[in-house]
């Protein structure tokens, strides 16, 4: 009896061991496929590290106003008897645009006409009779003065019926009417706008540590929510002498070309600035970075030695980098590249230090410093 147990558990023992060697020669082939093992390369686009001059530009937020620009008002009261302007058009300077009722004022001024009649014809009887010395100088210089007097009586009728007939002040294009036919006007009541658009004034702030900077004749590129697909180009023409107290900047003003008319004052713009210097810069797209809260870091394509196949393969490296200045699609790199370099420019987030990687730009985006995405 005790025979038999022992030679079961021999037997049990003898299977357990043949089931341990087995469980252990697949799992160190096992450990073995895995040292073996290599991932496939990480397919991945790259950019080369680029130099480049960048233009040095001051960003600022300006607003189009007209050259010229006015609310066409009523000098004088009077009922309005004919309505000439037709809102929208451009009229030259001195177009008559309205009438005022002005027949009290005619009516005055041929009384004032007839007064000037009968005192030149006093004046010329008392000449002649000063000349005999049939009447006093005196006489004379009273008649003299009751012409001057009515002949300004008459001036004054013939300027209060001409302010009553309101003209355009200068070349432009007016905007809404504001009054009826038979509207009983008031002085200084406004009847119409009148702007010239072209050229137009673009007003902006600059703030008053880029002064030394600041010159008449400099370039601005400006553009708007109303063109949206167009920039425009003016030079400084005036700097204001004086700093804002409250905001410490100053106030600069552009002019532009608007022949078609299409900016009206009052317009948003976006303005950029250019001065004269030029910064040299190397630069690498901006999706080519990775950002950390330790550090920002690019992933540098470099080429190494296989050992199974005697080749050069190409593996990453993380780089820390210093950033700069954005602009458009790019960043400039302050430290830690150099031209020429290769970075990966797209899926930064998904490599690794050392990671093998190979190189494919079909599908690579076309980076831009002024990009016009389509549906921005």
């Amino acid at each position: 009896m005790k025979k038999r147990i022992f030679l079961a558990i021999a037997g049990l023992i003898l299977v357990t061991g043949v089931l341990v060697g087995i469980k252990g020669l697949q799992i160190s082939e096992m450990i073995a496929m895995g040292e073996q093992f290599r991932a496939p390369p990480e397919v991945v686009t790259a950019n080369e590290v680029l130099a480049q001059a960048w233009e040095a530009t001051l960003s600022a937020v300006g607003t189009f106003k007209a050259v010229e620009g006015v609310t066409v008002s009523a000098e004088l009261s009077g009922k309005v008897t004919r309505i000439l302007l037709d809102p929208g058009t451009t009229v030259d300077k001195g177009t008559l645009l309205l009438q005022q009722d002005a027949s009290t004022e005619a009516a005055q001024l041929r009384e004032a006409e007839a007064n000037v009649a009968l005192a030149k014809i006093n004046l010329k009887r008392i000449r002649k009779l000063l000349a005999t010395k049939a009447v006093s100088q005196s006489d004379f210089d009273t008649a003299d003065a009751q012409l001057k007097e009515a002949v300004a009586r008459s001036d004054n009728m013939r300027s209060i019926i001409e302010k009553k007939n309101i003209r355009a002040p200068f070349s432009g294009r007016l905007g809404i009417r504001q009054v009826n036919l038979g509207q009983e006007l008031r002085e200084g009541a406004p009847i119409v706008t009148l702007q010239s658009l072209s050229p137009i004034f673009v007003n902006f702030f600059i703030p008053q540590q880029q002064y030394a900077q600041l010159k008449t004749g400099l370039e601005v590129r400006i553009t708007t929510d109303a063109l949206p697909d167009r920039v425009i180009h003016g030079r400084i023409t005036s700097i204001n002498p004086e700093v804002d107290p409250v905001t410490r900047n100053i106030q600069l003003q552009a002019t532009v070309e608007n022949s078609d008319e299409l900016l009206l004052p009052g317009m948003f713009a976006s303005v950029s600035l250019v001065l004269p210097e030029v910064d040299d810069v190397v630069v690498i797209p901006a999706t080519a970075v990775l950002y950390a809260p330790y550090g920002d870091s690019v992933f540098v394509i470099e080429g190494q030695d296989s050992k199974d196949k005697g080749n050069e393969q190409l593996v990453v490296r993380q780089q820390f980098v210093r950033l700069g200045e954005s602009r458009g699609d790019f960043v400039s790199i302050i430290d830690g590249l150099q031209e020429g370099q290769q970075v990966v420019s797209t899926g930064v987030f998904k490599l690794r230090n050392g990671q093998q990687v190979v190189v494919d730009n079909k599908l690579a985006p076309q980076f831009k410093l002024d990009p016009k995405p389509a549906d921005s």
